[in-house]
């Protein structure tokens, strides 16, 4: 599919890109979603310089995401979504990002947010999904971010929300908020406010040295009323049947702990970058001739070393991932929550396992050359995204892995929503 122009990242811009027709994806199963992943690949791959220059979501990759229902792999079959396992989050995100790793990133925030809108009270599932089953919801996940405050049937929100990806094609957006007591001071609950986009300010701060693609711009709300069925109480949804979505919801996916499993959604956008950098150098170093020595550098021990070290860290990068994902599903499959020691364990896991695909990306980069330095080489791309995905708070492995430490040596770890 040729490339196509992408649109200006304006404001008035704002909103899931309508469709013409209703589409159900309940009976596409994992290797059929897998198959349209690996199809879009090449193509998004050829928009991607595009994709960075408009510092979003392209309305032409929305499109495609749209028509393949890689949006809605995790939305729930009673609104037409697949529902599919856990571990497909993992896997199409990360086939995705081969292409483009900002995409795929997209698409793993994006679709995640369908799973926990099916948290939600039954009626806001309906209020969103009857109303347009391809609605997208952005979010920010900072609960310092946002304070709220009771009020009758619901809260009242206030905050400044950072990166929240995607969000210029988004028609509601989830809220981390910290709701305090009278006294503005004691954390008294941790919500997750779905807000319309009528009720919140997109400002511009997404000029980024990478993931430029993303759109991951700043939120502000002042002084919006959520009603409490729209403010979901994470405490409640700390693993099994607990929140008020079970009575619409009650298969396996909807039993898995949302902040315990919150990494999954983005981690693998960071292992699919490294497969892709990997694919663009074996591309490169396979035919290329040193400038100055004429000698093939693909006979070089040192380049062939680097590359199985790669290789090595993207694998077992992967594995890290898909286990802990398989494990969240059984877990629920068993109507059983992982203890808190495993939440953390595979938090920890999360964080190395983004650390590994940077390592990953960085061995390759180390020996490609001074060919990566121009921007018409997307191999430059990759390592950009990779070293911006790595600073995701939740892929810091000092922060994630003192958690573990702490908890598995018998110290005072607590987490009301863990």
């Amino acid at each position: 599919m040729p490339a196509m122009a992408a649109p200006s990242a304006r404001n008035d811009f704002v909103g899931t890109l309508p469709q013409k027709v209703r589409r159900d994806f309940s009976s596409v199963g994992y290797d059929e979603a897998m198959r349209r992943a690996r199809e879009i690949v090449p193509v998004l791959r050829e928009r991607a310089q595009a994709a960075e220059d408009a510092r979003m979501l392209i309305r032409e990759n929305e499109q495609l995401l749209h028509e393949t229902g890689l949006f809605r792999f995790h939305q729930p079959k009673a609104f037409g979504g697949m529902e599919l396992a856990f571990v497909a989050l993992v896997d199409i995100a990360a086939e995705v990002a081969r292409g483009c790793p900002s995409t795929a990133w997209n698409i793993g925030n994006l679709a995640c947010h369908h799973w926990i809108l099916g948290y939600y009270e039954p009626e806001t599932q309906h209020e969103v999904w009857d109303a347009n089953p391809d609605a997208l919801i952005a979010s920010s996940i900072a609960l310092a971010a946002g304070r709220a405050r009771e009020a009758p049937g619901g809260f009242i929100v206030n905050g400044r929300w950072p990166f929240s990806s995607g969000v210029d094609n988004c028609d509601w957006n989830m809220l981390a908020v910290t709701v305090y007591d009278d006294d503005g001071k004691t954390a008294v609950d941790w919500r997750l406010c779905l807000v319309p986009k009528s009720d919140y300010e997109i400002i511009d701060t997404w000029f980024a040295m990478g993931m430029a693609a993303t759109g991951s711009k700043d939120i502000k709300a002042s002084e919006v009323f959520v009603p409490e069925r729209r403010a979901l109480a994470l405490a409640r949804c700390r693993g099994g049947l607990e929140h008020p979505g079970a009575a619409l919801n009650p298969g396996p996916l909807f039993r898995i702990p949302i902040v315990a499993a919150s990494s999954h959604p983005l981690a693998p956008a960071a292992v699919g970058a490294a497969e892709g950098a990997y694919e663009l150098f074996l591309g490169s170093m396979a035919k290329r001739l040193g400038t100055y020595t004429g000698a093939r550098v693909a006979d070089f021990q040192a380049v062939q070393i680097k590359l199985a070290r790669a290789r090595c860290l993207i694998d077992s990068a992967r594995q890290l991932l898909r286990d802990s994902a398989i494990a969240f599903q059984a877990a629920a499959e068993r109507n059983e929550v992982p203890d808190l020691a495993t939440k953390l364990r595979f938090r920890a896991q999360s964080a190395f396992a983004v650390n590994q695909a940077r390592e990953a990306v960085e061995t390759l980069w180390s020996c490609y050359g001074a060919q990566g330095l121009y921007t018409r080489d997307p191999l430059q791309r990759h390592l950009r995204d990779v070293f911006a995905m790595s600073q995701h708070f939740s892929f810091n492995f000092d922060i994630a892995g003192s958690a573990f430490g702490l908890h598995a040596l018998g110290g005072p770890y607590a987490s009301p929503t863990m």
